[in-house]
């Protein structure tokens, strides 16, 4: 059994490059695998092991400049969800292209688990799915709007054509962990939004800590690593993931006659090239051959931008 540590922080970091080695290094020391996004904003990221080699590179996290007060949220795996551990330098930990947003000045009202199917349940609310199109096509929130973006960077400008939709309405948002919340709901308080809320610790809090009888969200959650999805209690979900798009699919979408292992699915068949195509399944050619040698291929991975 294999424990995922989701995670982030927003504190300064003077000199991230200087950090980048050293983290890589007690990670790969201490048998952790993931991905760990770090900016001069903050850190970000998901990383898998057992125990004690978790409980380390979690201690040396928290020993980084501004991060004695990291929280993190814990789940389970059956098998290792990572390929290999990665320690990217990003300009954001969550990419909103927003360069007056900053989540350490103010965010939203947190509103804890227990409390959010209350709030999303009155009549003077909109709720507002933050994540991107793919994740929130396999599960959200009853009545939550989806923006239908393709990334968290499309988000202001969404909200630019539709503001007038929400007038005289209280914004709930959510998103996977949080990370998202901290700066959407910061950015909405800069557009002159005062009742602004969003949900603490994210879907994956909430599906933690909710019981399923008295839930309001309907599906899966998507998660950045190699389960795809989980569903309450953060049982592994049935999802798989397409190696052509990274876009997640059910088992019995593998029946359909746009699904070809690691080259196409039915969300993407008509999305690239018949070049792109040769090349995808020469690629699973390879991944076919370093199984038979019982080698992990490099190119076997799931999406390693962990979006919280």
């Amino acid at each position: 059994m294999f424990i995922l540590a989701a995670l982030y922080h927003f504190t300064p970091f003077e000199d991230p490059a200087a950090m980048q080695g050293p983290l890589q290094d007690v990670c790969r020391e201490n048998g952790i695998s993931g991905s760990l996004l770090i900016a001069r904003e903050g850190i970000n990221g998901t990383i898998a092991g057992h125990r004690a080699g978790l409980d380390t590179v979690l201690g040396y996290i928290r020993a980084l400049p501004g991060c004695a007060t990291l929280d993190w949220k814990e789940s389970t795996a059956a098998s290792q969800p990572f390929a290999r551990m990665k320690v990217k330098l990003k300009k954001e930990i969550v990419t909103m292209g927003q360069p007056d947003v900053d989540p350490r000045a103010h965010v939203g009202n947190y509103v804890e688990p227990e409390d959010w199917n209350e709030l999303i349940l009155s009549e003077d609310v909109a709720v507002i799915d933050t994540r991107n199109d793919y994740e929130v096509a396999i599960g959200t929130f009853e009545g939550a709007v989806d923006p239908m973006t393709a990334s968290f960077r499309d988000f202001p400008a969404w909200w630019e054509e539709n503001k007038e939709r929400f007038h005289n309405k209280r914004i709930a948002m959510f998103c996977t962990g949080g990370i998202r919340c901290e700066k959407s709901t910061n950015y909405l308080l800069g557009q002159g939004i005062e009742d602004v809320y969003h949900l603490k610790g994210g879907i994956l809090k909430y599906l933690e800590k909710v019981p399923e009888e008295q839930s309001t969200w309907n599906g899966e959650c998507f998660v950045f690593d190699g389960r795809v999805s989980v569903g309450h209690g953060l049982r592994e979900g049935p999802h798989e993931l397409c190696h052509a798009c990274r876009r997640p699919v059910l088992p019995e979408d593998k029946a359909r006659a746009e699904w070809e292992q690691g080259v196409s699915c039915h969300h993407c068949i008509g999305e690239t090239t018949e070049s792109d195509k040769t090349r995808f399944r020469e690629r699973q050619k390879q991944i076919r051959l370093a199984a038979e040698r019982g080698e992990q291929h490099i190119k076997v991975d799931v999406p390693v931008e962990p979006l919280g």
